[in-house]
């Protein structure tokens, strides 16, 4: 499937990344999403991408379309070369006009400003200026079936031109001109998109700081005529897999890279929230955007452009911006007949206040206009995702990776969380205590070696670490057995098993050993292993406790082990011995009893932390624990999952508060605008200002306590 991703300037409310959306659907396209925060525009297509035909209608109804060949700089030479692109520029040319119009509320008349014909001269550029834009808009928007809150800009500035119009050739005198009120809706509303412009730029601060980092300078290695090394400076997006780099102290990492000479330390805080610096030594990874504190390396390079660390990060918080969780819906549903509503309640307006209560035509007309202009489905649409967008920078910053939105609000509902124990809870750097074998020790370490390398358990990663040879087996058949162990097969139809105490108990009467190494059915040996608890994982359970949340052990460990552990960390409760299959039918008795979050790293969590409510993996965790999580904590990140449940919890009451104030100002804004206590241009200003109190309160995620 062809896949495509576009800014899209000029959305200014929900109504309008509807349409946009209902548009790219109509044209057959799929997995379209479309975010209002972030101005952004996926989606895909089995068949080939008409993009020009996309861009001209998009264009039509409004908005503008840059693509992925746009530079940053080549699109603010565009903004800056075009007169009056940006809505503050709009501003600024209409404002000189505005106040020669309101300059009847001065002390001091000016007596020819007054003149009918001089008001329509002066208000003409700015009423043509904003038909222009909200005109156009307006009517794109109405043609594609999902009316935006342009409409109610620009039926209430044409009311209001159109009827002082009418009153200039009638001549009925200065109390029936109401070009000041065209004018001042005109030029407001451009303050007013440009100060929501501002506050969803300030939401976007996090992961704009991200991008930044992609562009670094680099020192490519490479060699002359003579094989001497010759060192250039290059942009990080022309390096390529396989370059050779020099990284010395101080300098940012451009790429994603393995060391093949030197040692260092390393600060990853941009990409894991870790603020102490990590050692790396030869053969290690260093992720793209970090910083050498100190020492000089050689590396080649593993990964460029979409396919490194840092760049999954973005996208992965971008799609989760893109996501709608549940309590959007309620708004999106609203904002989706909320332009037609206040239509009519405009309409209604008008009426009973010219039938009813006797107000003169005038005056009823710019109470109906003020209704237009004062209703603000903007708050509404940008309620949800200007909170998600401050909630996942901040998460992101401290190298916790949301995959979705959803999580962010399911974490509100968490009251029990279930951990793996090797390499979750432990930190699966194990060590080889003790071992007993019944065959030549050298050709036990070799069986061993040769079996385990196939595995990728944490224990059977630490053993081959240990006992690595280069003489090893050759298997007519390997097959690794989730929940068990490996299994192999040799030329002369042997059959080895190396595991956990289930493929011995019909041998061994003690599980005291970690691993047992079988040779046609028959115990050759076994292998004691000891593990570490992390440092962190007493303080991590002690915040849960405090916080009634109830802790949960899962493993695939013994029942000794595994209550041992769970008494000295002081969990609930614990399930040991368990199957990958065993896993899944815990998890789904937990998830009954109440919404359940798992961590884990291993094979044989998968399917287990698909099933939980909130599936949480590590950073090192296999590729199939982090494809099957919701949650993904980088750089061992056990420490920070409090700050991601704390995050989750009160992104959701962020959304709660703003949704209240969209609603809330509407409620009594249009009433209170009906009745006549609100003119046209303080309705226009008091709408632009919704949106950044709004902002405000999102961006105060910032730095609010959460845990």
């Amino acid at each position: 499937m062809e896949k495509v991703e576009w800014k899209v300037e000029g959305m200014t409310c929900s109504t309008c990344a509807l349409s946009v959306t209902k548009y790219l659907e109509k044209q057959g396209l799929k997995d379209v999403k479309v975010s209002l925060a972030t101005g952004e525009a996926a989606f895909g297509s089995e068949e080939k991408i008409e993009k020009e035909k996309l861009v001209k209608g998009l264009g039509q109804l409004g908005y503008k379309v840059i693509d992925e060949h746009h530079t940053a700089d080549e699109t603010s030479k565009v903004k800056r070369d075009k007169w009056l692109h940006s809505p503050l520029q709009k501003f600024w040319f209409c404002l000189p006009f505005t106040l020669l119009l309101s300059a009847h509320m001065l002390p001091i008349h000016i007596h020819f400003l007054m003149n009918p014909w001089v008001q329509f001269g002066l208000c003409l550029p700015v009423f043509l200026l904003g038909m222009d834009y909200f005109g156009k808009s307006a009517i794109s928007s109405i043609r594609n079936g999902v009316p935006n809150m342009n409409v109610l800009i620009a039926i209430g500035a044409l009311s209001a031109f159109v009827y002082s119009l009418i009153a200039t050739f009638m001549n009925l005198g200065d109390d029936h001109l109401y070009y000041e009120s065209a004018a001042t809706i005109i030029t407001l509303v451009f303050l007013g998109y440009w100060m929501e412009a501002r506050s969803v730029a300030v939401t976007q601060k996090a992961l704009n700081s991200l991008k930044a980092e992609q562009k670094v300078m680099a020192n490519m290695i490479a060699f002359d005529d003579e094989h001497k090394e010759q060192i250039f400076r290059v942009e990080s997006s022309q390096l390529r897999n396989g370059d050779l780099l020099l990284i010395r102290t101080g300098e940012h990492v451009p790429t994603d890279c393995k060391i093949l000479w030197g040692d260092c330390t390393v600060n990853e805080a941009i990409l894991t929230g870790e603020s102490l610096p990590i050692e790396k030594h030869p053969k290690d990874i260093l992720i793209g955007a970090s910083i050498l504190e100190e020492g000089t390396v050689k590396a080649q390079v593993t990964a460029t452009g979409k396919d490194t660390v840092l760049a999954s990060i973005i996208m992965l918080a971008k799609e989760a911006q893109g996501e709608k969780p549940p309590i959007q819906q309620l708004a999106d549903k609203i904002s989706a007949v909320f332009v037609p509503a206040v239509l009519i309640i405009s309409v209604v307006t008008l009426l009973a206040n010219y039938y009813f209560f006797h107000i003169p035509f005038d005056k009823s007309l710019m109470r109906s206009i003020a209704v237009l202009v004062i209703a603000c489905p903007c708050a509404m649409g940008l309620a949800t995702p200007a909170a998600i967008a401050v909630g996942l920078g901040r998460s992101a910053r401290k190298g916790i990776l949301f995959k979705d939105a959803k999580s962010l609000e399911l974490f509100k509902n968490i009251r029990q969380v279930v951990f793996d124990k090797t390499g979750t809870l432990t930190t699966g750097q194990f060590q080889i205590s003790n071992f007993e074998s019944l065959i030549d020790e050298q050709d036990f370490r070799k069986l061993v070696y040769s079996l385990e390398k196939y595995s990728n358990h944490p224990i059977a990663r630490s053993v081959i670490k240990q006992w690595r040879t280069n003489d090893t087996i050759s298997w007519k058949t390997v097959e690794e057995i989730k929940g068990i162990g490996v299994k192999a097969t040799d030329h002369e139809g042997n059959t080895y098993l190396a595991g956990s105490w289930k493929i011995a108990e019909h041998l061994a009467d003690k599980k005291t050993h970690n691993i047992y190494i079988l040779k046609n059915d028959s115990l050759v040996g076994s292998i004691d292993i000891t593990d570490e608890i992390r440092p962190e994982a007493q303080s991590v359970i002690n915040y849960f406790k405090v916080h009634n949340i109830k802790t949960v052990l899962l493993s695939g460990d013994s029942d000794e082990k595994c209550k041992v552990l769970t008494e000295k960390l002081g969990m609930d409760r614990f399930y040991a011995e368990q199957t990958p299959e065993q896993k899944l039918e815990v998890i789904s008795t937990l998830n009954k009893e109440t919404p359940t979050a798992m961590v884990g790293d291993g094979i044989n969590d998968a399917a287990a932390l698909a099933k939980a409510t909130i599936g949480i993996s590590l950073s090192d965790a296999t590729e199939l624990a982090r494809q099957n999580s919701q949650v993904i904590l980088m750089n061992h990140g056990l420490n920070q999952l409090p700050l991601a449940l704390g995050l989750g919890k009160h992104t959701f009451i962020t959304i709660k508060q703003n949704l209240f104030w969209a609603f809330f100002y509407n409620i009594i804004a249009i009433p209170v605008a009906a009745m006549g206590y609100l003119t046209p241009g303080i309705a226009a200003l008091a709408m632009g200002f919704s949106d950044v109190i709004l902002a405000i309160n999102s961006v105060r995620l910032n730095w609010k306590k959460v845990i």
